[in-house]
């Protein structure tokens, strides 16, 4: 059986297409986008209501079981998760992933992975713009 490899160049453009070049352009983008946000609390919700995200999108998932999420989700074609970077954050964000994906969801990871690659971030309460 062969091995396929990924070229150098598209690693590179998969690495640059979450790159913002500051956490301002990040909330901006945010904001303009029409891709439900799903977040783990309260407080999440908050601070990305303050952060000017229009409350219709940001959806709290921390509480339901995945199947109410991907039921409440089913005419979204595009969903970001934003959840916290510590084992339960992560925990929830692959289970949400992989049950949106069988789905037929594309889920957004720009806004995740530059919040917690090119920042020192680990949750969404703790964003300052």
């Amino acid at each position: 059986m062969k091995k396929k490899y990924l070229n150098y160049r598209a690693v590179k453009t998969l690495k640059v297409q979450h790159n913002f070049d500051s956490l301002e352009e990040w909330n901006e983008k945010l904001v303009e986008s029409t891709a439900h946000i799903l977040v783990e609390g309260q407080n999440d919700q908050r601070k990305l209501r303050k952060l000017g995200v229009d409350e219709q999108r940001i959806l709290l998932v921390s509480s339901k079981p995945v199947y109410k999420v991907v039921e409440e989700l089913k005419n979204e074609k595009e969903v970001i998760i934003l959840t916290d970077l510590d084992y339960e954050g992560k925990k929830l964000y692959n289970k949400l992933r992989h049950h949106l994906q069988k789905n037929g969801k594309r889920i957004d990871n720009r806004f995740r992975n530059f919040l917690f690659q090119e920042t020192t971030i680990s949750n969404i309460e703790g964003i300052t713009v």
